[in-house]
Protein backbone atom coordinates (compact mmCIF):
# COMPACT_ATOMS: atom_id res chain seq x y z
CA UNK A 1 0.00 0.00 0.00
CA UNK A 2 1.04 3.87 -0.37
CA UNK A 3 1.06 5.69 2.73
CA UNK A 4 -0.27 9.14 3.26
CA UNK A 5 2.56 10.93 5.58
CA UNK A 6 1.44 14.02 7.55
CA UNK A 7 3.41 16.95 7.52
CA UNK A 8 4.00 17.62 11.21
CA UNK A 9 5.73 14.48 12.16
CA UNK A 10 8.91 12.51 11.78
CA UNK A 11 7.36 9.58 10.44
CA UNK A 12 7.63 6.84 8.04
CA UNK A 13 6.19 3.30 7.15
CA UNK A 14 7.85 0.55 7.27
CA UNK A 15 10.23 -0.62 4.00
CA UNK A 16 8.74 -3.51 3.35
CA UNK A 17 5.36 -2.20 2.63
CA UNK A 18 6.03 -0.79 -0.35
CA UNK A 19 4.56 -1.34 -3.57
CA UNK A 20 6.60 -3.65 -5.99
CA UNK A 21 8.01 -0.95 -8.07
CA UNK A 22 9.46 0.35 -5.00
CA UNK A 23 7.10 3.45 -3.71
CA UNK A 24 6.31 3.57 -0.38
CA UNK A 25 4.75 6.77 0.39
CA UNK A 26 3.56 10.34 -0.58
CA UNK A 27 3.81 13.51 1.22
CA UNK A 28 5.50 14.53 4.70
CA UNK A 29 8.45 16.53 5.41
CA UNK A 30 11.49 17.08 3.58
CA UNK A 31 13.96 17.63 6.39
CA UNK A 32 17.81 16.96 7.51
CA UNK A 33 15.67 14.54 9.97
CA UNK A 34 13.22 13.00 7.84
CA UNK A 35 16.04 12.09 5.39
CA UNK A 36 18.89 11.03 7.70
CA UNK A 37 15.85 8.66 9.02
CA UNK A 38 14.49 7.48 5.94
CA UNK A 39 18.10 6.58 4.39
CA UNK A 40 18.94 4.20 7.90
CA UNK A 41 16.02 2.00 6.89
CA UNK A 42 17.01 2.80 2.72
CA UNK A 43 13.97 4.80 2.11
CA UNK A 44 14.90 7.97 -0.36
CA UNK A 45 12.59 10.46 -1.98
CA UNK A 46 12.30 10.63 -6.03
CA UNK A 47 9.68 12.36 -7.83
CA UNK A 48 9.50 14.67 -10.30
CA UNK A 49 8.36 18.98 -10.83
CA UNK A 50 4.74 18.88 -10.09
CA UNK A 51 4.53 15.46 -8.47
CA UNK A 52 3.68 15.05 -4.94
CA UNK A 53 6.77 14.09 -2.77
CA UNK A 54 7.13 10.08 -2.89
CA UNK A 55 9.41 7.68 -1.13
CA UNK A 56 10.36 4.79 -2.38
CA UNK A 57 12.16 1.80 -1.57
CA UNK A 58 13.37 -0.28 -4.39
CA UNK A 59 13.68 -3.72 -3.94
CA UNK A 60 15.33 -5.73 -5.42
CA UNK A 61 18.20 -3.60 -4.45
CA UNK A 62 21.48 -2.51 -6.09
CA UNK A 63 24.41 -2.28 -4.23
CA UNK A 64 28.04 -1.75 -4.76
CA UNK A 65 30.44 -3.19 -2.48
CA UNK A 66 33.46 -1.32 -2.74
CA UNK A 67 36.11 -4.40 -2.11
CA UNK A 68 33.95 -5.83 -5.63
CA UNK A 69 34.79 -2.47 -7.99
CA UNK A 70 35.25 -3.58 -11.49
CA UNK A 71 37.98 -1.64 -13.20
CA UNK A 72 38.96 -2.86 -16.75
CA UNK A 73 42.73 -3.06 -18.17
CA UNK A 74 41.85 -0.07 -20.27
CA UNK A 75 40.59 2.20 -17.54
CA UNK A 76 43.83 0.97 -15.44
CA UNK A 77 45.82 2.64 -18.44
CA UNK A 78 43.50 5.70 -18.16
CA UNK A 79 44.37 6.66 -14.79
CA UNK A 80 47.78 5.83 -14.65
CA UNK A 81 48.22 8.26 -17.94
CA UNK A 82 45.80 11.05 -17.03
CA UNK A 83 46.40 14.02 -15.22
CA UNK A 84 42.91 15.02 -13.52
CA UNK A 85 43.12 15.32 -9.89
CA UNK A 86 40.45 14.12 -7.73
CA UNK A 87 38.98 15.54 -4.41
CA UNK A 88 36.94 15.19 -1.92
CA UNK A 89 34.03 17.74 -0.58
CA UNK A 90 35.65 20.48 -2.71
CA UNK A 91 32.46 21.79 -4.41
CA UNK A 92 29.60 20.02 -2.98
CA UNK A 93 27.42 22.64 -4.18
CA UNK A 94 29.11 22.74 -8.15
CA UNK A 95 28.90 19.02 -7.76
CA UNK A 96 24.91 18.39 -7.12
CA UNK A 97 24.31 21.21 -9.27
CA UNK A 98 25.74 19.54 -12.34
CA UNK A 99 24.18 16.36 -11.34
CA UNK A 100 20.97 18.61 -11.21
CA UNK A 101 21.35 19.95 -14.71
CA UNK A 102 23.26 17.37 -16.93
CA UNK A 103 21.02 15.69 -19.42
CA UNK A 104 20.29 11.85 -19.47
CA UNK A 105 18.86 9.90 -22.43
CA UNK A 106 16.76 8.06 -19.96
CA UNK A 107 14.68 10.85 -18.04
CA UNK A 108 13.33 14.07 -19.65
CA UNK A 109 13.36 15.80 -16.25
CA UNK A 110 15.41 16.48 -13.27
CA UNK A 111 14.33 14.72 -10.10
CA UNK A 112 17.14 16.81 -8.20
CA UNK A 113 14.74 19.64 -7.42
CA UNK A 114 15.22 22.53 -5.74
CA UNK A 115 13.80 21.48 -2.32
CA UNK A 116 16.01 18.28 -2.67
CA UNK A 117 19.22 20.22 -3.21
CA UNK A 118 18.38 22.63 -0.48
CA UNK A 119 18.43 20.01 2.12
CA UNK A 120 21.26 18.32 0.55
CA UNK A 121 23.21 21.17 1.31
CA UNK A 122 22.27 21.46 4.91
CA UNK A 123 23.53 17.46 4.94
CA UNK A 124 26.88 18.22 3.69
CA UNK A 125 26.94 21.38 6.27
CA UNK A 126 26.26 19.13 8.94
CA UNK A 127 28.86 16.24 8.04
CA UNK A 128 26.68 13.81 6.08
CA UNK A 129 26.47 14.64 2.41
CA UNK A 130 29.90 14.03 0.13
CA UNK A 131 31.20 15.21 -3.01
CA UNK A 132 33.81 13.35 -4.82
CA UNK A 133 35.07 16.19 -7.82
CA UNK A 134 37.14 15.12 -10.63
CA UNK A 135 39.22 17.89 -12.12
CA UNK A 136 40.61 18.51 -15.69
CA UNK A 137 43.27 21.44 -14.63
CA UNK A 138 40.72 23.89 -13.11
CA UNK A 139 37.85 22.35 -14.80
CA UNK A 140 35.35 20.04 -13.20
CA UNK A 141 35.16 17.38 -15.41
CA UNK A 142 33.01 14.62 -13.34
CA UNK A 143 31.93 13.32 -10.27
CA UNK A 144 29.50 12.00 -8.06
CA UNK A 145 27.36 12.80 -4.42
CA UNK A 146 25.66 10.87 -1.61
CA UNK A 147 25.26 10.14 2.13
CA UNK A 148 27.55 8.83 4.03
CA UNK A 149 25.91 7.11 7.81
CA UNK A 150 28.11 4.91 10.15
CA UNK A 151 29.55 2.20 7.53
CA UNK A 152 26.95 2.20 5.04
CA UNK A 153 27.35 5.09 1.96
CA UNK A 154 23.68 5.87 -0.39
CA UNK A 155 24.71 6.94 -3.69
CA UNK A 156 22.46 9.53 -5.18
CA UNK A 157 23.75 10.82 -8.53
CA UNK A 158 26.84 11.14 -11.08
CA UNK A 159 27.73 13.27 -14.19
CA UNK A 160 30.40 13.10 -15.99
CA UNK A 161 31.10 15.80 -18.56
CA UNK A 162 34.24 14.10 -20.53
CA UNK A 163 34.16 10.35 -21.03
CA UNK A 164 35.46 8.43 -17.69
CA UNK A 165 35.30 11.01 -15.65
CA UNK A 166 32.75 9.17 -13.88
CA UNK A 167 33.77 6.16 -13.60
CA UNK A 168 37.23 7.58 -12.13
CA UNK A 169 34.86 9.29 -9.49
CA UNK A 170 33.02 6.43 -8.46
CA UNK A 171 36.42 4.06 -8.06
CA UNK A 172 38.04 6.86 -6.13
CA UNK A 173 35.13 6.62 -3.57
CA UNK A 174 35.17 2.90 -3.16
CA UNK A 175 38.86 2.64 -2.94
CA UNK A 176 38.41 5.13 -0.30
CA UNK A 177 35.68 3.73 1.39
CA UNK A 178 37.33 0.80 1.37
CA UNK A 179 40.38 2.15 3.22
CA UNK A 180 38.00 3.49 5.58
CA UNK A 181 36.41 0.28 6.79
CA UNK A 182 32.75 0.86 4.95
CA UNK A 183 31.19 -2.27 3.19
CA UNK A 184 28.63 -1.69 1.37
CA UNK A 185 27.32 1.05 -1.58
CA UNK A 186 23.63 1.77 -2.18
CA UNK A 187 23.08 2.73 -5.71
CA UNK A 188 18.78 2.58 -5.08
CA UNK A 189 18.26 1.85 -8.38
CA UNK A 190 19.49 -0.96 -11.42
CA UNK A 191 21.73 0.91 -13.99
CA UNK A 192 24.09 -0.71 -16.89
CA UNK A 193 27.02 1.54 -15.99
CA UNK A 194 26.96 1.14 -12.19
CA UNK A 195 26.50 -3.45 -13.19
CA UNK A 196 29.43 -2.59 -15.56
CA UNK A 197 31.49 -1.61 -12.50
CA UNK A 198 30.86 -4.39 -10.15
CA UNK A 199 26.79 -3.53 -8.30
CA UNK A 200 24.24 -6.15 -8.36
CA UNK A 201 21.01 -6.93 -6.88
CA UNK A 202 20.18 -8.37 -3.59
CA UNK A 203 17.24 -8.90 -1.91
CA UNK A 204 15.12 -6.85 0.33
CA UNK A 205 16.03 -8.43 3.22
CA UNK A 206 19.98 -9.06 2.26
CA UNK A 207 20.11 -5.27 2.13
CA UNK A 208 17.77 -4.89 5.36
CA UNK A 209 20.19 -7.08 7.15
CA UNK A 210 23.10 -4.41 5.72
CA UNK A 211 21.06 -1.40 6.98
CA UNK A 212 21.02 -3.25 10.82
CA UNK A 213 23.86 -4.00 11.13
CA UNK A 214 24.99 -0.36 10.04
CA UNK A 215 22.39 1.22 12.72
CA UNK A 216 23.90 -1.00 15.51
CA UNK A 217 27.56 0.44 14.20
CA UNK A 218 26.24 3.90 14.17
CA UNK A 219 24.01 3.31 17.54
CA UNK A 220 27.89 2.06 19.43
CA UNK A 221 30.56 4.36 17.24
CA UNK A 222 28.00 7.28 16.02
CA UNK A 223 27.77 8.26 12.12
CA UNK A 224 30.81 10.15 10.95
CA UNK A 225 32.97 7.72 9.79
CA UNK A 226 33.74 9.12 6.53
CA UNK A 227 35.72 11.83 7.65
CA UNK A 228 37.76 9.81 10.12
Amino acid sequence: MIWALPDDQVILPHPFTAESEGILAVGGQLTPQILLLAYRFGIFPWYSPGDPRAWWFTHPRSVLFPSEIHITKSMNRFRRKSDWRVSIDKSFDQVIAACREVSRSDQETTWIQEDITEVFIELHKLGYAHSIEVWDGNELVGGLYGMAIGKVFYGESMFTYKSNASKMALIYLCELLEKRGFYLIDCQQETDHLNSMGAHNISAEMFMTHLRRNILWCLEKGDHLFSE
